[in-house]
């Protein structure tokens, strides 16, 4: 009796906090949770618009997880709307939220790696020259320092381009430089321009400081470490992790450079008003920003129908894990067409540069595949029921929003209510579910006692 009377007196506060405690993925999801809901409460205060007025709630909790899920979609003009506290109030959101994503992430695989066995662990040692266990705090300080490095020399880069080439006073360009070198490490996508980056769309000045930014955060931190290491010449070899990622996320770049450029040279609303250069320097970075940075150079409700569905896969592919970037990720995609080289040349194992796959692994990069493309479909499916717009638009909204990237052919702020509230329950899941999902396949790995009788299905 006594045992009952103590757990009905546990507060609130101590039962939420049992209950997040009990799962790595909980605290993950209630920590985000709590951090969209505080700055959903500071975005609805006065004070944080421009003309005074309290923001209707919809608007401000849509702002608050676009911002911590490192999205960029917006249903109100950033500069526009939102006052100088405001537009702080979202920086920080940024932050927390690429801070949170990467050392979550890191700390999720450390945790992964605890639940392998001894000898997995010691191999794994072996390959990648240092200890699969981790050091949380030597995982979270180096997220920490790789994160405020990037920021501040993309930062110094902008203020300086936009002091000296376009006469905006220093104080100004400073806070511009900050603000959109936070956004593009993090691949955030919020830009203090109504057009994003349309007006510095031929400026390679802008431009190429923006692209190494959303370009290195959007490897992730396991694969930036690494490189760190080689630097340093502590470790040799490249782990079947960085081979992979740099890989498949150059192969992809170069797809979806040569698809823009190719498919809208000519286009009058887009590529074709610039020169030659001008043409290569904008198709080149919104070639790249699928790659969940979110910004645009080009105006993309005026792109070609094939140049959007090319834009719509890369969203949807993503970036590296562990990283700022949200999609699938880069290895998901590349393990896949691994499986299916194998199952073509009809192998019975999968090899992927000199190892071979588990199977484990190739079930949860498919469970994880599958699990994207049915979220993405419900979602399309629905704003295609409750909305007037045609589908090249709903799935570019809906993919953008699963994938964080924050491209948008113009529709967002058209949305309804309830049209927005899919787009803000399709951010926090795709910004989180691939991350948390991953790990927990992972974590529930075991192992079966018996197994059932084996019979073939025809297949295709």
């Amino acid at each position: 009796m006594q045992g009952r009377a103590a757990l009905g007196r546990i507060s609130p506060t101590r039962a939420v906090l049992r209950w997040v405690g009990g799962k790595p993925a909980r605290v993950v999801a209630f920590g985000f949770a709590l951090a969209i809901i505080v700055g959903t409460v500071l975005l609805m205060l006065p004070v944080a618009s421009e003309d005074g007025t309290v923001t209707d709630w919809v608007t401000a909790l849509f702002t608050s997880t676009s911002s911590i899920c490192v999205t960029g979609l917006i249903v109100v003009d950033t500069p526009g709307h939102w006052s100088t506290f405001g537009e702080l109030v979202i920086l920080g959101l940024i932050q927390v939220g690429g801070f949170g994503i990467m050392t979550f992430a890191s700390l999720l695989g450390v945790l992964v790696t605890r639940r392998l066995g001894m000898r997995m662990q010691r191999s794994a040692a072996t390959e990648t020259k240092t200890s699969v266990l981790g050091d949380v705090r030597r995982v979270v300080l180096g997220v920490i320092a790789v994160s405020l490095i990037m920021e501040t020399l993309t930062a110094l880069a902008l203020t300086a381009r936009l002091a000296a080439g376009y006469e905006i006073p220093l104080g100004q360009a400073t806070y511009l430089g900050v603000f959109h070198a936070v956004s593009a490490f993090n691949n955030a996508g919020f830009a203090l321009y109504s057009d994003s980056l349309i007006g510095f769309a031929t400026d390679p000045w802008i431009c190429v400081p923006i692209v190494v930014a959303f370009v290195l955060g959007g490897l992730g931190f396991p694969v930036l470490f690494e490189l760190a290491r080689h630097a340093r010449r502590q470790q040799r070899r490249w782990s079947l992790h960085i081979r992979i990622t740099l890989g498949a996320y150059a192969a992809l770049a170069v797809v979806g450079v040569i698809a823009v450029i190719g498919i809208e040279w000519t286009n009058p609303a887009t590529l074709g008003q610039y020169d030659p250069i001008g043409k290569l320097v904008a198709g080149a970075f919104q070639g790249l920003t699928p790659r969940t940075a979110g910004f645009n150079t080009l105006d993309v409700g005026a792109m070609q129908p094939a140049s959007l569905l090319v834009t719509d896969v890369l969203m949807f592919i993503g970036g590296g894990s562990a990283g700022t970037a949200g999609g699938i990720k880069v290895t998901t995609f590349a393990l896949l067409a691994f499986v299916m080289l194998a199952e073509v040349r009809g192998e019975p194992n999968v090899h992927v540069l000199g190892r071979k796959l588990p199977r484990e692994v190739y079930r949860q990069a498919l469970t994880v595949v599958l699990s994207g493309v049915g979220l993405v479909w419900l979602a399309t499916m629905t704003l295609l029921l409750i909305t007037p717009f045609k589908l090249d638009d709903v799935l570019f909204e809906a993919t953008s929003a699963f994938g964080t990237v924050g491209l948008s052919t113009g529709i967002t702020g058209d949305l309804s209510q309830a049209g927005q509230l899919i787009l803000v329950v399709l951010m926090f899941v795709g910004r989180l579910g691939p991350i948390t999902f991953a790990s927990a396949l992972a974590l529930r790995e075991r192992g079966k006692r018996y197994d059932l009788p084996e019979e073939r299905p025809i297949v295709g």
